[in-house]
């Protein structure tokens, strides 16, 4: 190790021999380090050696070689030094790719590492980094995790430059600024902070950087490190950082006055500060009718309240509250338990556990037996449970209707949320019924008026509450009648169109 850092800190040079066992040592000879030695013939009688150093599987240099090899043999180059070469090949030879002067071991390190190749000579102090950085990914393809019917079908993908020319093709204004930072001790992850300058709130710019400037960890491999360094000190299951792969909403985000945080290796951006209503939000509700957007919106509310409920309403009606059904209903209910041995709340907690270990199954299995895998366990598991007197048939449908409205939510880590909540509400059901799930509502939202994102309340525009932004809550108005931009937060421009 002391070797290591010791090279780290060694300066380059005149020996291109030296200079190139002290990068092979400090890469501890490793098989992936390619070295092309060259010879640049300056005359008949008069030669310099050099060497070309790049990292296999990260660089592309065949045409920075062939450049090199064709291009430093005409007469007016045999009495250049070999800083001259250096200097010729800089703004001569070299046409394709960035190129930078370094003179420093570790500047080096860093360049060969992100994909540049290294052109060194012999008697030269210091070194040209070649930008022949070779980008090996998956296509731009449809995203996964949040598909739309109607609407763009691109979507992020691991490689960060992609990423950030798919922002800049949705957004062609020059005040759209992208700022990169590594962050890593030993990864060096790219990480890029953008936003609008004209739009963006500077409190809220400000804070973002102060953040991942404060991040001190040795590894980032996937947005979501950024996200729990980044995200508001709160103990709470609520997600507070918003995340997509979709560059409609990153964009449309942007012209919202946020911040997005994109880093490399992911397809999963960032947006911040994220609004509790902002989870009920999807990019196809402003590429459909408002009229249909907002009926969908309102089905995602219900959703959310049948998901969060439905499991504890029928632990607490069945266990304490029996007068509150009908007669009918209250005997077919007593008729389908009579052969159950355990209370509506083991019942419930059985089944809520089961479809979650299916749920889990069918993630981690191959696709194609995975949704056989969910949809056919559980079907046999549920009619199996009830021939055998475990649970009633009631409790299925409750279970079934909670996981089905589960999966409305557009947002997945807010579906999390619920789930865990859930078993928290299921559990004062059976203590205390009607009124446990009352107290458990009034806490929870309690504990959500109290949460923040970057400074700006978690449950605006609901509270503290602003009139204009319920154009665009629990209702979509037509893009026509929103002629502002959401209140939440600190605007620089609140005009988004002109009125008629």
């Amino acid at each position: 190790m002391a070797n290591v850092e010791q090279t780290m800190d060694e300066q380059l040079s005149e020996s291109l021999t030296d200079n190139l066992l002290l990068i092979l040592e400090g890469l501890g000879n490793s098989d992936d380090v390619a070295v092309r030695e060259i010879q640049i013939d300056l005359s008949a009688d008069r030669c310099i050696q050099g060497a070309v150093v790049y990292m296999e599987g990260l660089s592309n240099l065949h045409a920075m070689i062939d450049s090199l090899l064709t291009c430093c043999t005409s007469g007016e180059q045999q009495h250049f030094s070999s800083d001259e070469l250096l200097e010729y090949c800089k703004n001569v030879v070299i046409s394709t790719g960035t190129v930078q002067d370094l003179d420093e071991m570790e500047e080096l390190f860093a360049a060969l590492l992100c994909g540049s190749s290294i052109l060194l000579l012999e008697g030269c102090l210091r070194v040209l980094a070649i930008g022949t950085k070779e980008l090996t990914a998956r296509p731009v393809e449809e995203p996964n995790v949040q598909s739309v019917v109607r609407g763009p079908r691109e979507g992020f993908t691991e490689v960060l430059r992609w990423n950030t020319s798919m922002l800049r093709r949705k957004i062609k204004d020059r005040h759209l600024w992208m700022e990169t930072m590594q962050i890593g001790r030993v990864t060096k992850t790219d990480v890029v902070i953008a936003y609008v300058k004209t739009l963006v709130s500077e409190e809220v710019l400000q804070e973002v950087k102060e953040r991942l400037t404060l991040i001190d960890i040795d590894a980032i491999l996937e947005s979501n490190y950024i996200e729990e360094q980044i995200k508001d000190k709160q103990l709470t299951s609520f997600p507070t950082v918003f995340n997509t792969e979709r560059p409609d909403v990153i964009a449309a985000g942007l012209m919202e006055g946020r911040v997005a945080i994109l880093v490399d290796g992911t397809p999963f951006a960032l947006l911040v500060p994220a609004l509790f209503t902002q989870f009920f939000q999807s990019s196809e509700d402003y590429y459909q009718p408002a009229d249909f957007s907002t009926l969908i919106r309102l089905l995602r509310f219900l959703s959310f309240g049948l998901a969060l409920l439905t499991p504890s309403f029928y632990i607490a009606i069945t266990t304490f509250h029996q007068e509150m059904l009908p007669t009918t209903l209250l005997y077919n209910l007593a008729s389908q338990r009579e052969g159950v041995p355990f209370p509506a709340f083991i019942e419930a907690i059985m089944m809520e556990i089961t479809f979650e270990i299916l749920r889990e199954a069918s993630v981690r299995m191959p696709r194609t037996v995975g949704q056989s895998i969910s949809i056919v366990g559980t079907l046999v598991i549920g009619q199996a449970a009830v021939e055998a007197g475990l649970v009633s048939a009631a409790m299925v449908i409750v279970v079934s209707i909670t996981a089905i409205s589960n999966f409305v939510l557009p947002a997945f880590n807010l579906g999390i949320t619920i789930r865990i909540i859930r078993f928290l509400l299921m559990m004062l059901a059976a203590s205390f019924g009607l009124f446990g799930i009352f107290l458990g509502i009034v806490a929870l939202v309690v504990h959500m008026c109290g949460l923040s994102s970057f400074g700006v309340p978690y449950m605006s525009p609901l509270a503290p509450f602003h009139l204009s932004d319920q154009k665009d809550t629990f209702f979509r108005f037509s893009l026509t009648k929103m002629f502002t931009r959401s209140k939440a937060f600190p605007q620089k421009n609140l005009v988004r169109q002109k009125r008629r």
